[in-house]
């Protein structure tokens, strides 16, 4: 297997794997099946604003008042700089493994399979979720459904959407995430010009910012508190750096989603929450379960049938996410594999681009899980799943920070100069993610349900952990990888010795 050059230190000279490196996957000639900057861009929105925002909002308002937009803020900044870690180890290697293979190469192969494997287990419980969600509502709207086939139905279109093509489902996804963004920027400029009092009907509001017993009503605690729930609301916008590498132009679409995907994220949420606690007195909010906020917001508006339209747009963020969880699962199954931590056949695809098998396998995975929802509630297992991811968001995180760490560190001076993206403050930022997400763990041991997904995450990890020893053994007995054509510009997987 190749090594590193004598006459260099750095790790970025050992190449990925071919069918995980930037469009090797994808036939050169054939740009039409590629995604396109549009598609990447709504791919990430779409993976990231779902009911959290729409709904699950109300929750953090409830809990720091008008402050929850400076929550919103701390978490935003959090992810925002690991996203600029990750894009500037994507801008130089962009890869559709993203930071599973970047940990390979920065740390070892027990790296890749942890977080590449925990990664996956995340967005299989996602995609059983949404399928879950999505069920309960059309059961809602047609009775005569019942939910388990409403959620079956759902897992059976997107299964099929992520099939037939990459284009098809970056197609699907464009126009899901489309629904979601107009909706939320017809509610940020309503509500600029209700706060203002220059809509029909409406007064001046931007007192309800802090005469309900100020800003900061429950004490800077309930905003670090709330930090733990708005960072779990945001991850998924690695998902741009994965689309991006099956894309038509990798480099490009890494570098604009690390710089600009993250900033619009953070301006739909902050400025959404900013203007619902503008709009109304934080402790006048109703609970989620009894009007979501933009439900209540729109109805203020005295936009007709604001109830339809809102459980539509929430409707549709549901299956956006379903559709996005399904292509970042099936990617990070396909990347496992290709990498030999994962059985060799999930890596095959098929001649439209898509790792078939990976997908299937991914959805299986969250038909199992939804399966179970339905037909054993109280057997605690649907449970374990949903509260078990619940720190994979931190540990990818903390994996970011730390490969990033490595790969810089052992750069020449004369690859830093070529970097095209570069993370600020190296390494202040780094050790900031890592202490962040040390304390935002803090944080959650505080309350009863953080305490329970602490100890589920960690008993998850664990599992994986007692079976590392065998797939080491098999690493070390599998032969190395066959280097791809070179037509195809592709080169042989190499691993940093262990």
């Amino acid at each position: 297997m190749a090594r590193n050059s004598p006459t260099s230190k750095s790790r970025y000279d050992q190449p990925v794997s071919p069918a995980t490196s930037a469009g090797l996957a994808i036939d050169a000639r054939t740009p039409s099946k590629k995604l396109r900057t549009r598609h990447v861009t709504m791919i990430t929105l779409g993976g990231i604003i779902g009911a959290s925002l729409f709904v699950g909002s109300a929750n953090i308002i409830r809990a720091a008042g008008p402050a929850a937009t400076l929550s919103y803020l701390a978490g935003g900044l959090l992810v925002f700089l690991a996203m600029r870690m990750l894009g500037e180890m994507a801008a130089v290697r962009p890869t559709v493994g993203s930071f599973m293979e970047y940990a390979r190469v920065g740390l070892g192969d027990w790296a890749a399979y942890l977080v590449g494997w925990l990664y996956w287990y995340f967005w299989v419980g996602v995609i059983a979720y949404e399928a879950v969600v999505g069920g309960g509502m059309i059961n809602g709207w047609f009775p005569d459904i019942p939910a388990w086939a409403g959620s079956l139905a759902l897992l059976a279109i997107f299964v099929t959407t992520n099939l037939i093509s990459l284009r098809s489902f970056g197609e699907t996804e464009f126009w899901l995430a489309s629904i979601k963004v107009v909706a939320i920027v017809v509610f940020l400029g309503a509500g600029v010009l209700y706060a203002f009092g220059l809509w029909p009907d409406s007064t001046f509001s931007i007192g309800n910012l802090w005469e309900h017993g100020g800003f900061m009503p429950n004490g800077f605690g309930g905003v670090i508190s709330s930090v733990a729930l708005v960072l779990f609301s945001y991850f998924g916008t690695e998902i741009a750096v994965m689309a991006a590498a099956e894309s038509e132009d990798p480099a490009k679409g890494v570098r604009q989603a690390a710089n600009t995907v993250i900033w619009r994220v953070m301006l739909f949420y902050v400025g959404s929450v900013l203007v619902i606690v503008t709009l109304v007195p934080w402790n006048e909010l109703p609970a989620p379960d009894v009007v979501a906020p933009f439900t209540y917001i729109f109805s203020m508006f005295g936009i007709p049938g604001a109830e339809t339209i809102m459980s539509l747009v929430i409707f549709t963020a549901v299956i956006s996410v379903l559709n996005s969880g399904t292509y970042s699962a099936s990617r990070m199954f396909a990347a496992l594999s290709e990498q030999r931590l994962a059985p060799a056949a999930v890596a095959k695809r098929s001649k439209r681009g898509v790792p078939a098998l990976a997908v299937i396998a991914s959805t299986i995975g969250g038909l199992i899980a939804t399966v179970v929802n339905f037909l054993a509630p109280s057997s605690g297992i649907y449970d374990f799943i949903m509260n078990s991811t619940g720190l994979v968001a931190l540990f990818v995180y903390v994996f970011i920070a730390v490969t990033q760490w490595r790969l810089r560190a052992a750069m020449t001076p004369e690859e830093k100069a070529q970097l095209k993206l570069k993370v600020w403050l190296f390494p202040w930022v780094n050790i900031l993610v890592i202490l962040g997400a040390i304390g935002i763990v803090g944080i959650m041991l505080t309350t009863e349900s953080g305490r329970t997904q602490v100890l589920t995450s960690f008993i998850a990890a664990g599992a994986l952990v007692l079976f590392w020893p065998l797939v080491r053994r098999r690493l070390r007995r599998a032969p190395a990888p066959v280097p791809a054509d070179a037509s195809s510009g592709g080169e042989h997987a190499s691993r940093p010795a262990e």
